[in-house]
């Protein structure tokens, strides 16, 4: 891995393994955070249809998951520096609160604006839970059995992506589309008050002022700028009325990509950088935290994309539409558990992540075939593919960066991570939408053209003659197909880039023999500390 600075190396160590029942506790806890985060997260994209109608905002609408990625992204990168500064418990129970007032508030919006900016607030809470999670399963159990339990928070995972569409489509049908955030509000709040009791915490209290001095300002400002430009220019990009060669994607592209360098060159040189740079001159750390942006694009792709493929061209109602998406998030759960379990007790992952690429992307493959006349039941067999894959992949590729990495590192690792999905998700997404709605123009004869800058609204087909329904039908099978290929793409990248990746185990007597073995064919130089191995649990 990396050389550790001084700064991480005064870094005060989290570790807190835990008796049984308060770890069960704990975990209970936490598998709860990832349930809301997971269904607050899905949920919307049943909703966008009735959003768009309610508020107006067809035109809009993709900005209602685009601001929350973007916002995630933005934030995910400082939740790692922040936890190892004043402590895991602190930063997560401000991430719940957070969450809980942003959700009340989408709930109550009375705008497209008003919603925006809320979803992007509650996407800032929703990365926060999100890492740190990761990070807290990280101080509290030891390298060898984090398969294991990675692999049940999956499950928990998986469970708010099959719940979070069923209850938001539960409530777009007999209710109204705030209810989904009416009922996660409160719910966040009792997981808060469970965390503040029960949560541990050996951070010794610290001097408000030296350690805000700590906090890589720089690298924060010139990232969020970097990142805010970038996918502002991508989501814009490309769509009608905006063009690829319009002065303001151009300027806006052209600042980002300075402000990129800037970001670069300082967390080259920051003390307690937010992502140091070394963790990319290992290969095997640098290939996983590519696949990471890639698999983020390919998997959100099919989140916010797949019930517009069911409710526009296989004409299912939104909760059918979520029904249909449990034989892609099921499958994942089950995986999930399956791979966290085979790493566990075998020390190695790398043949679960050769699985998982493999597995998806034949599903995703496959899934380009998909049409208006294809049978549901082979659509839900092309989806069991892809979720045995997505299982196999979320949790253990993060079990297995860690194991590349110091304990000290473990933080950063897992935000880095992070972001770099919540990166690869929110350009994806824009990239889609621009690729849905061209395809969806291109398609569809002129006088239903108004249709593609309204490509999220579902389009009353009652309407239209029987002839325009079948031209509107296969219009958006095409612009479906198109997405499903664009998401193919990323995927078998990421299963390449397997090549790469090399398995170091998950027993270790000592970080440093894993970091020479990990970085001698690189030609980086090491320290190497003179203590003799201790027999003791890899953290």
């Amino acid at each position: 891995m990396s050389i550790q600075g001084p700064g991480e190396k005064a870094l005060h160590d989290q570790t807190q393994l835990l008796p049984k029942k308060e770890l069960l506790v704990v975990f209970t806890i936490i598998a709860l955070s990832l349930f809301i985060c997971a269904a607050e997260q899905n949920g919307i994209g049943v909703l966008l249809p009735s959003i768009a109608r309610d508020l107006n905002a067809q035109a809009s609408i993709t900005w209602a998951g685009t601001s929350a990625l973007i916002a995630n992204t933005v934030f995910q990168v400082l939740y790692g520096r922040l936890s190892d500064l004043f402590g895991r418990k602190k930063i997560m129970l401000s991430a719940l609160v957070l969450l809980a007032l942003c959700d009340l508030a989408c709930g109550l919006s009375v705008n497209s604006t008003m919603l925006y900016i809320f979803r992007g607030l509650a996407g800032v809470a929703n990365g926060g839970i999100t890492s740190l999670s990761m990070m807290i399963v990280s101080d509290i159990v030891t390298l060898q059995e984090r398969g294991k339990y990675q692999g049940i928070l999956g499950v928990m995972v998986g469970m708010g992506n099959a719940f979070g569409p069923l209850i938001a489509s539960a409530f777009a049908i007999n209710l109204t589309w705030r209810g989904l955030f009416y009922l996660l509000s409160p719910f966040t709040v009792v997981v808060t008050l469970a965390s503040y009791v029960y949560l541990p915490s050996n951070m010794p209290k610290v001097n408000l002022w030296e350690t805000v001095r700590r906090i890589d300002f720089l690298g924060l400002f010139s990232g969020t700028v970097f990142i805010i430009l970038v996918l502002v220019a991508i989501s814009q990009g490309g769509h009608p009325g905006t063009s690829w060669d319009s002065p303001l994607v151009i300027a806006m592209l052209t600042v980002g990509g300075v402000f990129g360098i800037l970001f670069l060159f300082v967390e080259w040189r920051a003390t307690l950088p937010m992502m140091p740079l070394d963790m990319f001159r290992c290969p095997s750390v640098a290939a996983m935290l590519a696949q990471s942006f890639l698999f983020g694009g390919s998997y959100f792709a099919y989140l916010y994309y797949l019930p517009l493929y069911f409710q526009n061209v296989k004409g299912l109602s939104p909760l059918m539409s979520a029904v249909l998406f449990l034989s892609l998030v099921i499958p994942q759960s089950a995986a999930s558990v399956v791979a966290g379990l085979y790493m566990s007790k075998f020390n190695r992952y790398i043949e679960v992540v050769w699985w998982g690429f493999g597995i998806w992307s034949l599903g995703s493959g496959l899934m380009i075939m998909c049409d208006k006349n294809t049978h549901l039941g082979l659509v839900a067999f092309f989806l069991i593919l892809t979720g045995c894959g997505t299982g196999s992949i979320f949790q253990p590729t993060l079990v297995a960066l860690q194991a590349h990495c110091p304990k000290e590192q473990r933080a950063v690792i897992t935000s880095s991570r992070n972001t770099l999905r919540s990166l690869g998700a929110a350009v994806s997404l824009s990239v889609s939408g621009a690729l849905l709605t061209n395809t969806l123009r291109r398609s569809l004869p002129e006088e239903l053209h108004y249709i593609a800058a309204h490509s999220f609204a579902a389009p009353d087909l009652g309407s239209f003659i029987p002839q325009q329904r079948q031209q509107i039908s296969q219009a958006y099978a095409s612009a479906s197909r198109a997405v499903f290929v664009w998401s193919f793409a990323l995927i078998a990248t990421s299963l390449a880039l397997t090549m790469i990746v090399r398995d170091s185990g998950l027993s270790r007597k000592t970080e440093e023999v894993i970091q020479q073995q990990e970085c001698a064919t690189d030609g980086v130089q090491l320290e190497v500390s003179s203590e003799r191995p201790r027999k003791q649990p890899q953290y």
